[in-house]
C-alpha cells in the first residue's frame, strides 16, 4: 500500500512538472501562495521523498516495482515464466543426448579430403 501511495504522490509531482513546463504555473505554490511558504516546500519534500522511496525499491526489487497488488501473484508469474525456462532446457538436453546415443557425430564427416567441383564448362 505504501508502494502505491509513494507512485500517486510521485504522479501529481510530475503532473505539477508538466505543468510548470508547458504552461509555467506551479500547482502547489498556486495552492498554497507561493514556492517558499512552509506548506509548499513540505509538499515538495514529500513529493521528493516519494520519488526516492520509488527508486530505491526499484534497486531493491531488481527492476521491478509492484504498485498494486501482491508480490505473491507476481512471483508466480515469474516461478512460472522460470518453470517453461527450465522445461524447454531440458528438451535441449534431451534431444542432444538423443543425437549422442544414436551415434550421430558431426566429427565423422571428413571436412579435409572434400573432392575438388570440375568448374569447366565445355
Amino acid at each position: 500500500m505504501l508502494t502505491f501511495i509513494a507512485f500517486a504522490v510521485a504522479i501529481a509531482g510530475c503532473i505539477n512538472w508538466l505543468l510548470i513546463g508547458l504552461l509555467q504555473y506551479d500547482f502547489v505554490a498556486g495552492i498554497f501562495g507561493y514556492q517558499g511558504s512552509v506548506f509548499s516546500r513540505l509538499i515538495y519534500i514529500v513529493i521528493g521523498a516519494a520519488a526516492l522511496f520509488l527508486v530505491v525499491k526499484l534497486f531493491l526489487d531488481k527492476g521491478s516495482i509492484h504498485v498494486w497488488g501482491s508480490k505473491k501473484k507476481a512471483s508466480r508469474a515469474i516461478a512460472t515464466q522460470n518453470i517453461e525456462a527450465s522445461k524447454e532446457f531440458s528438451e535441449k538436453q534431451k534431444h542432444e543426448r538423443r543425437k549422442r546415443e544414436s551415434g550421430y557425430q558431426d566429427d565423422d564427416y571428413d571436412y579435409e579430403n572434400i573432392p575438388e567441383k570440375d568448374h569447366t564448362f565445355f
